[in-house]
């Protein structure tokens, strides 16, 4: 059963609102647990995110059968108490806050508790019971009192993670790096299977059809949750999320549908469908009661401050977007609309919202959690120019905009963290790229899938094209992995870590390159091979034939 209108009307519409999201403290006797579960309640593991000085927000969704076809993971129809306490040690012999949120049928019996009271700038564990089932234990981490004196950070950055293409490795070895946080950029599903890659693996039935529905989108949440790799990296840190496409459809951009199912072209169905997908995700991740959405509303771009070192801005560059110019978001050789003053990639609410948060923010590193790649990529090696229009070349103005406040408001350091193209870039990023010698302004480092597109390459034509076309692009890999950034006072420094296949388990991780950007002065200063020694990157935008990018051969 679900709660009774009586229940709710305790709680007011807000409350309420809380206590179905599993975000309402609840007394932990009010909506027993059963007495016996048919399995591991905790199948999908448990999860942190969002951290603030003086707490994080924690996340577990009950799901005894997670695969069931139904989405509805096994769990009975009547509400749960889960409880959680919060530790200093992982014994939990320091115990310092203890609480209960209720799991509801209405959001997957998931709950996202939001815990407050805890010290800054510490680590913290974690863990859930309902009934007599204890969760594994979480760790996580708090963040720094914005403004004060912090001297580091460690994060690393990921996306693109199809369960069909290959193995989740690369999160075994993320799970294992010395971090403060994980930020994951888009992808974190796919609507459907696009390639089986997996060696011995098979589709079973209810993952072989595309995702339309709420059911649909759990059971690719369950999927990729049911993965250990994945689940012992939540556990492991505090995470930043946000969506791209394929959480709701390939190529989607604000109220237009995507590239899938024709019947979900109507806008009405297709409304419905993001309301969904939305939904889904809410269930899913370690996001707060701010991020549950309305129907097909969501706000997803917020804010973070990590001591006076860094700001952390999460952007929408799904939502709120324009269709694509000149056709699905394809390449295109020439393209007058991707210029249009009024064609915007954020919003024109969120353009202001980020463009304010430039000159209030007092942070050394300014970091830009992006979808989409910002730099010009041009796949023509020739004279001509062919530019995709899904990404933000196809929003010009918007990418003029954001990047020129950077420079005329003050930000010291711009940087740009991207997912999305399944490979690793590190750019230098120009004020507007239709002026000859337009200065260099801020830095892009994009980083590859965890699993989409198969194995990889290291160097592959296209790459090598890549870098003849866009003298700027100062390293490129198609490898799959994640990107690990230590961040000081002095320098940015981004390792590149790859692995050498998905499709089969067990590969090892190592350094593909080192790249490095100092305090106060945009751009790549060097990409470090671990081959060799340290190479210089040039003068920011010019290609001068040193190890800085790897040129065609």
């Amino acid at each position: 059963m679900s709660l009774s209108r009586r229940q709710l009307l305790r709680f007011g519409t807000a409350g309420s609102a809380a206590l179905l999201a599993g975000a309402a403290s609840v007394s932990s006797a009010e909506f027993p647990a059963p007495r016996r579960w048919s399995d591991d309640p905790f199948t999908l593991g448990v999860a942190s995110g969002d951290p603030a000085p003086d707490g994080v927000v924690l996340w577990t969704r009950l799901a005894p059968d997670p695969f069931a076809p139904d989405g509805l993971g096994g769990t009975p129809r009547a509400p749960v108490t889960v409880e959680y306490e919060v530790a200093e040690d992982e014994g939990f012999r320091r115990v310092v806050t203890r609480g209960a949120a209720v799991a509801t049928r209405e959001f997957g019996h998931s709950v996202h508790p939001e815990v407050g009271g805890l010290a800054p700038d510490r680590w913290y564990f974690y863990r859930f019971r309902a009934g007599s089932a204890l969760s594994p234990v979480g760790r996580t981490r708090t963040a720094p009192v914005p403004g004060s004196p912090t001297a580091r950070l460690r994060f690393a950055f990921a996306s693109c993670q199809s369960w069909a293409s290959g193995y989740f490795t690369a999160y075994d070895h993320l799970g294992a790096e010395d971090l403060d946080l994980v930020v994951h950029l888009g992808d974190y599903i796919y609507e459907k299977a696009w390639m089986l890659g997996r060696e011995g693996a098979t589709l079973e039935r209810q993952f072989r059809d595309e995702a339309v529905d709420l059911a649909g989108y759990r059971l690719l949440y369950a999927q990729n949750k049911a993965e250990a790799p994945l689940r012992a990296a939540h556990a492991a840190f505090p995470w930043l999320v946000t969506m791209d496409d394929h959480e709701v459809d390939n190529n989607w951009a604000g109220d237009s549908p995507g590239l899938g199912l024709d019947i979900h072209r109507i806008p009405a169905l297709f409304r419905r469908r993001r309301a969904a997908a939305f939904q889904a995700m809410y269930e899913h991740q370690p996001l707060r009661l701010a991020q549950l959405p309305s129907g097909p509303d969501m706000r997803l771009h917020r804010r973070y401050r990590f001591g006076d070192l860094a700001e952390i801005t999460m952007l929408d560059t799904r939502q709120y977007r324009d269709p694509q110019a000149c056709g699905d978001g394809s390449a295109v050789a020439a393209c007058a609309e991707r210029f249009s003053a009024d064609r915007s990639i954020l919003g024109a609410r969120q353009r202001e919202w980020l463009l304010d948060g430039f000159a209030a923010s007092p942070a050394r590193w300014q970091i830009l959690g992006n979808q989409v790649a910002m730099a010009q990529s041009d796949y023509d090696a020739g004279p001509g120019t062919l530019l995709g229009t899904d990404s933000w070349d196809g929003y010009v103005a918007d990418r003029n905009a954001v990047l020129g406040a950077a420079a005329d408001r003050g930000v010291r350091n711009l940087m740009v963290i991207t997912g999305d193209r399944h490979e690793n870039y590190a750019a230098n990023l120009r004020r507007d790229y239709s002026v000859p010698e337009s200065p260099v302004v801020a830095t892009e480092f994009t980083g590859t899938s965890i699993t989409t597109g198969g194995d990889g390459a290291d160097l592959p034509d296209h790459g090598r094209r890549l870098l003849a076309a866009n003298p700027d692009m100062k390293f490129y890999n198609r490898q799959r992995g994640y990107v690990r950034v230590d961040l000081d006072r002095e320098r940015w420094h981004a390792d590149f870590r790859v692995v050498p296949f998905i499709q089969r388990p067990g590969a090892p991780i190592a350094t593909r390159a080192g790249v490095v950007v100092q305090d106060g002065v945009p751009g790549v200063a060097a990409v470090e091979h671990p081959r060799g020694p340290t190479a210089p990157a040039g003068p920011p935008g010019r290609a001068d034939g040193t190890e800085a990018a790897p040129r065609p051969r």
